[in-house]
């Protein structure tokens, strides 16, 4: 068994929640963090037990014995950060979202080819065995008419954006808000399922720092809907649900899916209790919901292919493609946007032009 050495980018909680699940591949080695903070860093560095600790992202992509890199830095750094450390000869696992607009998106993925090494988002809920058993069982649906995802999650950053304080999670600059942070996560899982739409339909709360607080969408596909709604300053506990002509899939939470439910056409549930003919697709996952994802990602590097099925590199460009397209809808705008030649557009009653 090959060890796969990793450098960290970020000490926030995902990390703290990633290195729980790495630690369950016995293939992942913690060999290094990177902070902007030499405190935070060793502060991190002590908790986890990681033996080096930078403050240069440049000096720790340098190093012979770092393997691969995990960035989890701010959304507007996932780009350059990517960039550099591919340049340096290393994978990169990049946090959700890959990047902030297709633009970044496709030079990241221009360097990965050239450099000969692996990309991928870290997009864990398309890479769970609930996920997977999604996949298979979608043919049973019959003709999809319909997918329907909502994750509306009131954020605490909020109380404090009402009190005067504006917090990371609703900065433009950060390439941050509710499409970046809670909206991919009900837009992937479409687009590896169904793949790019032909139209959107958006409509959201723009708060007064310029980044949206919430959204409803509407993509169209050929003889099929899908709605997704989030929130930043709301909740919401509504399942996912991909309804077939045959039967409809439903999945308790589209961001981490525990549970996967199969009703055929025409079972009715009464007030005693479910049908016995509603299929409940169950799934052994002894795994950590973070493991999934650097297992793949671990695949990727030791088979030497530079990109994942699931979590490709062309999904991740089209979701890109469709938060561009609602934040321009929106009206929100990033200055990572500025001086960016938009390659694809949408329009209500018009098809999407891709430039790739």
């Amino acid at each position: 068994m090959r060890k796969v050495r990793f450098g960290v980018v970020g000490t926030n909680f995902i990390t703290d929640w990633v290195i729980a699940g790495a630690r369950q591949d016995a293939r992942f080695e913690l060999k290094a963090v990177c902070s902007r903070s030499e405190e935070k860093g060793k502060e991190f560095a002590r908790k986890h037990g990681i033996p080096y600790v930078y403050t240069s992202l440049e000096e720790m992509a340098g190093r012979s014995d770092i393997d691969a890199v995990y960035i989890a830095s701010p959304n507007f750094m996932h780009a350059s950060q990517s960039i550099l450390c591919m340049e340096s000869g290393k994978p990169v696992l990049c946090e959700k979202p890959l990047a902030s607009n297709v633009a970044e998106a496709k030079a990241m993925i221009e360097t990965s080819r050239r450099c000969g090494v692996t990309l991928m988002e870290a997009m864990k809920p398309t890479l769970t065995p609930h996920f997977n058993r999604v996949r298979e069982h979608l043919q049973y649906a019959g003709r999809v008419r319909r997918y329907f995802a909502s994750f509306c999650q009131y954020s605490s950053r909020y109380d404090k954006l009402k009190e005067g304080v504006v917090l990371n999670a609703f900065k433009p600059e950060y390439s941050n808000g509710a499409t970046m942070d809670l909206g991919v996560y009900t837009i992937y899982p479409l687009v590896v399922l169904f793949g790019r739409p032909s139209t959107i339909q958006a409509c959201g709360e723009v708060l007064p720092t310029g980044a949206d607080g919430q959204a409803a969408v509407h993509l169209i596909y050929e003889g099929m809907n899908a709605t997704v709604l989030y929130s930043k300053i709301s909740d919401s506990y509504l399942p996912a649900e991909i309804q077939g002509e045959k039967g409809t899939l439903l999945l308790d939470k589209i961001q981490k899916i525990s549970e996967v439910v199969f009703i055929p056409h025409g079972v009715a549930t009464s007030g005693k209790g479910a049908s016995p003919l509603r299929q409940k697709l169950d799934v052994t996952a002894n795994k950590d919901e973070y493991y999934y994802e650097i297992a793949e990602f671990i695949n990727l590097i030791q088979d030497g292919k530079p990109e994942s099925e699931i979590n490709s590199h062309l999904h991740s460009l089209i979701t890109l493609e469709i938060t561009d397209e609602i934040r321009r809808q929106l009206g929100v705008v990033f200055p990572a946007d500025k001086n960016v030649r938009k390659s694809v557009s949408f329009s209500a009653g018009a098809g999407l032009e891709s430039g790739w």
